[in-house]
């Protein structure tokens, strides 16, 4: 079974990377890839024998690491930091640039040569981080979704770009030019991306479309879709961007190694430069936030898998069932509540809380409500 089209870098190096994890299901990988088993296995033993250069369709462009940089390299790096004591990664790279040496490595891989030969002062190099609020523990815990602004296109028209990346490893499991931010585009997308990678077990994003309402109603048939999935949902603070510090930070590394570089005409030509960024953002660029590794080092593909149907809705022996009608609204001890219309025609639980008279709302796995038999929510 062929390769399904798409830039010719992507899949095979991806397949690769991701086969060689521990613990790696293969054929699991093939399934989601779109590929026989026996292809699976010729790449790899194409890859084996030959190593990048036997993927036919990649670029041969050579891959960077901190632990392959020659002896003679280090020395030089290391000589000129003794020169100039206070310069950093940045400067030590223009200065020998000036100097002749040719075929240097960025600027974070030589910060991490010096690192390695003890030229920085780690007590004082933690002064300069920026401050980390949190990371989850393992890949696909927790994914960040959002949409960098949009911009307008040459040929017409404007391009959404739609980012989501895995917060333990900075992984970028999907970077999509889309034509608008409506939910029927981001599912669309999001199959796709978990048909790849699996389901992660919660996403975070803003309270904006399409995964946003109001304070009122702040699921929508997006959210509700992907509580469906068993992807459980969170919301940033309103007007607190930081909350969702590491996507934001992705957004600005993009708009400044790709965005800023190109004029993109179409959104065919857009998905084409992002997913050459991808790879590159993915498998070369060191990433200060992982100690100068690539964020493929920290990330392999989720064990759920994506289901083509929908799972049903079940809930336990004993709860209390409700049909969320058409304007998104309950009917319970005859009180009316509110729980929102992107629940509407569906089953949701009711629980009793601890404290008398409240109860919460269950959708699927995840509360969605708490309700009062004190006060309507009407």
């Amino acid at each position: 079974m062929p390769w399904k089209e798409t830039t010719a870098m992507s899949l095979r190096t991806e397949f690769i990377h991701l086969a060689g994890l521990a613990g790696a299901n293969l054929s699991q990988l093939c399934r989601r890839f779109g590929i026989s088993r026996k292809t699976g296995y010729k790449w790899l033993k194409r890859y084996r024998k030959d190593g990048e250069s036997g993927l036919a369709d990649r670029s041969r462009r050579p891959h960077h690491s901190p632990r392959r940089s020659s002896a003679e390299l280090e020395k030089v790096v290391v000589e000129a930091r003794r020169e100039h004591p206070a310069w950093g990664g940045r400067k030590i790279r223009v200065h020998l640039q000036r100097k002749g040496h040719s075929q240097l490595p960025s600027p974070s891989t030589i910060t991490e040569i010096l690192r390695r030969n003890n030229q920085i002062d780690e007590e004082e190099a933690l002064k300069h981080k920026p401050f980390q609020r949190f990371e989850m523990e393992q890949p696909n815990q927790l994914w960040q979704m959002d949409f960098k602004g949009y911009f307008a296109l040459e040929e017409g028209g404007y391009c959404h770009p739609l980012t989501v990346l895995d917060d333990h490893s900075r992984f970028l499991v999907g970077l999509k030019a889309c034509s608008n931010e409506t939910s029927q585009t981001v599912q669309e997308q999001l199959s796709a991306i978990f048909r790849c990678y699996g389901l992660p077990e919660r996403m975070l994003m803003d309270n904006g479309s399409p995964w946003g309402d109001d304070a009122n109603s702040p699921n929508t048939i997006l959210t509700a879709w992907l509580m469906r999935l068993g992807v459980q949902i969170s919301h940033g603070h309103p007007y607190h961007p930081q909350t969702q510090g590491k996507d934001e930070r992705l957004h600005r590394t993009l708009k400044a190694e790709l965005l800023s570089q190109h004029t993109l005409n179409s959104l065919p030509q857009c998905q084409v430069h992002f997913d050459r960024w991808r790879d590159v953002y993915n498998y070369e660029r060191p990433h200060e936030a992982l100690d100068m590794q690539s964020p493929i080092s920290r990330y392999q593909p989720s064990s759920r898998s994506f289901p083509e149907i929908l799972p049903p809705i079940l809930y336990d022996t004993g709860d209390i069932i409700r049909k969320v009608d058409e304007s998104g609204k309950i009917s319970f001890h005859n009180h009316i509540f509110r729980v929102g219309k992107a629940f509407r025609y569906n089953p949701v639980a009711i629980r009793p809380m601890l404290s008398d008279g409240d109860y919460e709302v269950i959708y699927c796995n995840q509360k969605i409500a708490q309700i009062s038999l004190r006060e309507d929510n009407c």
